[in-house]
């Protein structure tokens, strides 16, 4: 059975539309993201918790677009609606990323306290992912809906995307943390990176929107 090439001026935007909008999310001050970076200053499981956090948000973005694209296949309707809820969450997520950016914060993660077990340490990960209801808005809604916009041979691009985003941060974060933890450490950094997360999901969100016009009603 032969294979229809791959037309890449088509699937690198998707691809990339994926990534771009997965990092947006995942790029933020919060419980997940300290405890990679403290495990990763200890040295410590941490090809585990990075392999464990990227695989959960593979799967979770797997399950939201390929669910979402059978729930939106025969109603129009819910793809416009889904669609135009999503593009006003980018809108609000992305001011409140531009409010962030006036603000001074700053990402640390201790290197002190007692170390843990491989089983604690992926249980702690698992609590960390799987127990944030955010997690869920973010991968299977937001991410989903979004992916699921995209016509099925598109589809599996966009999830490469949006999980190759995922498995880049946290091993960037976890292996990389003894370089990356000064930096995580000076708010102007976090105000810089927030301004541009902002914008991005604006960018984001008017594409949505332009794809919620061509939508059939």
């Amino acid at each position: 059975m032969s294979v229809a090439p791959v037309d890449f001026s088509l699937a690198m935007p998707v691809f990339i539309q994926g990534l771009v909008l997965s990092l947006g999310l995942i790029v933020a001050i919060g419980a997940q993201n300290a405890f990679v970076l403290r495990q990763g200053l200890r040295r410590e499981h941490v090809g585990s918790i990075v392999l464990f956090c990227a695989l959960a948000d593979a799967l979770l973005i797997t399950a939201g677009v390929m669910g979402m694209a059978r729930a939106l296949g025969e109603s129009p309707g819910l793809a416009r609606a889904l669609a135009l809820a999503g593009a006003v969450f980018l809108t609000l997520y992305g001011w409140r990323a531009l409010q962030r950016a006036r603000h001074a914060s700053r990402l640390t993660a201790s290197e002190d306290g007692a170390g843990l077990t491989r089983g604690a340490a992926l249980a702690q990960a698992a609590a960390f992912t799987l127990l944030n209801p955010h997690v869920y808005l973010d991968t299977v809604l937001l991410v989903g809906s979004i992916g699921a916009q995209q016509p099925a041979g598109m589809q599996p691009w966009f999830i490469a995307g949006a999980s190759a985003a995922s498995l880049g941060w946290f091993t960037s974060l976890g292996f990389g943390a003894r370089w990356l933890a000064p930096w995580f450490a000076r708010p102007r950094a976090w105000q810089v990176l927030d301004a541009l997360i902002g914008l991005t999901m604006w960018v984001l969100a008017a594409l949505l929107l332009r794809h919620v016009l061509r939508i059939p009603g």
